[in-house]
């Protein structure tokens, strides 16, 4: 098979939860134990870091990676989902892992895979690991893909676990309230490895304390060790004056992503930064602290946060598309300097409208759109559900041509966004 080939299999046999939703969903760590003794344990070559969280875990593991790679470790980084090429979820030292590793590694062992009944994102996930330890990997960041202790990632003893923040996301999975979400991200706590909590929350403080406690794991919240003096958040980047509670000593931070919810992920990456060089041989400079958040998004390729893609008018796009991550988008569009707002929206189909509607702006101009994707909500549907909530616009069906549209009636002094879901930014980018 060539990579094209491969894919294709992945995709048609193993299901993907970025296809097909919760019905790819398969909880549970006994297949993906069995495959990783099958493939002789490669996970345990090398010491990991584990990032879980309802927001912002996708860019702090990539800050974390960048300073961990700016401080000269060899640094391996598993994230999902990807929004061009599959190889985006595996990399190492910023570089994806070729399209011939992922053919060699379906062709030797499909057979096992067929076997145990791998779901895709575990089958990922063990070719992660696997690449990892192939390329001499001395750290790697393993971000998880849904919830926490069930989660397939979740086989790994890491060196720290990162906890970002709780909100209500994948309920029908993980839980109807963020108590229940809560008690799911903190499966990843294991005994006597620190944990670290990005963001304190009366509702859930206590769930991470509990779970810290019954194992014995040392547990911090980074915004009780450093704290925010400033920061200016747009679509080039970010720029932070952050302190260190303690010694009150100040960074000054350039940030190569913007968004006004960096200034969350800033400190929770921070927070696990500073925890590693306390309590593990993890040694991180200043000078590797200042270069890898300067060249976080360059160093490992990360996109689709608050990231500009033209001016005049300006353009923008956002894959939050849950309400507790569009709550920051919403927030950050009420800052941009423009006459006149265009939205171009798509989402999924299992998306929480009357949760997620409401948090947008009702005087912006509305083009309602969906990804060429099975789990794209239909257009119409979403303009007619948007309706009710005072949102108005108009629906051009593919993604490309709804933000074409859009550039033909801004002006200069007028702004798009793009955004809803991942898959709508994908197609854009």
């Amino acid at each position: 098979m060539n990579y094209a080939q491969t894919l294709d299999y992945l995709y048609s046999s193993l299901r993907s939860f970025q296809d097909a939703g919760s019905d790819a969903y398969k909880p549970g760590l006994e297949r993906i134990e069995g495959f990783m003794t099958y493939l002789g344990r490669p996970h345990r070559h090398y010491a990991t870091i584990h990032v879980a969280g309802t927001n912002g875990k996708g860019s702090t593991s990539h800050i974390i990676a960048a300073v961990l790679q700016a401080a000269g470790f060899r640094t391996g980084l598993f994230t999902s989902p990807h929004l061009h090429d599959f190889r985006e979820r595996i990399r190492v030292d910023g570089v994806h892992i070729s399209e011939r590793e992922v053919v060699e590694f379906v062709e030797a062992h499909r057979s096992a895979m067929e076997r145990i009944g791998l779901s895709f994102f575990e089958m990922t996930a063990a070719m992660a690991f696997e690449h990892f330890s192939r390329e001499g990997v001395e750290v790697a960041v393993i971000e998880t893909g849904l919830g926490g202790r069930l989660d397939a990632t979740n086989i790994i003893t890491p060196i720290a676990s990162v906890i970002t923040n709780i909100g209500l996301d994948h309920t029908d999975l993980l839980g109807s309230t963020v108590v229940k979400i809560a008690a799911e991200k903190a499966g990843i706590i294991k005994p006597e490895v620190p944990v670290i909590i990005g963001e304190h929350d009366a509702a859930t403080d206590s769930v991470f304390e509990r779970a810290a406690r019954e194992v014995g794991a040392n547990l911090y919240f980074a915004e009780d060790l450093f704290e925010l003096v400033s920061g200016e958040c747009n679509e080039g980047g970010s720029r932070f004056c952050v302190r260190r509670v303690g010694d009150e000593r100040e960074y000054q931070l350039d940030l190569d992503l913007g968004g006004e919810y960096q200034r969350r992920n800033i400190i929770t990456a921070l927070g696990a930064l500073e925890v590693l060089h306390r309590r593990t041989q993890v040694s991180i400079s200043t000078r590797a602290l200042i270069e890898g958040c300067r060249d976080a998004a360059a160093t490992t390729g990360l996109q689709g946060r608050w990231q500009r893609l033209g001016e005049r008018p300006t353009v923008v796009c956002d894959t939050g598309h849950n309400a507790h991550g569009l709550r920051y988008v919403s927030e950050q569009l009420k800052r941009l300097n423009c006459k006149q707002l265009y939205i171009v929206l798509g989402v999924v189909r299992e998306k929480d409208l009357g949760a997620v509607l409401p948090l947008l702006p009702r005087e912006a101009h509305y083009i309602f759109t969906q990804a060429s994707v099975a789990r794209a909500l239909d257009a119409e549907e979403l303009a007619h559900r948007a309706s009710e909530f005072g949102l108005q616009g108009e629906v051009i069906r593919g993604v490309r041509e709804a933000v074409a549209h859009a550039r033909t009636l801004a002006t200069e002094d007028d702004a798009i966004f793009i955004g809803g879901s991942t898959f709508t930014v994908a197609e854009i980018i």
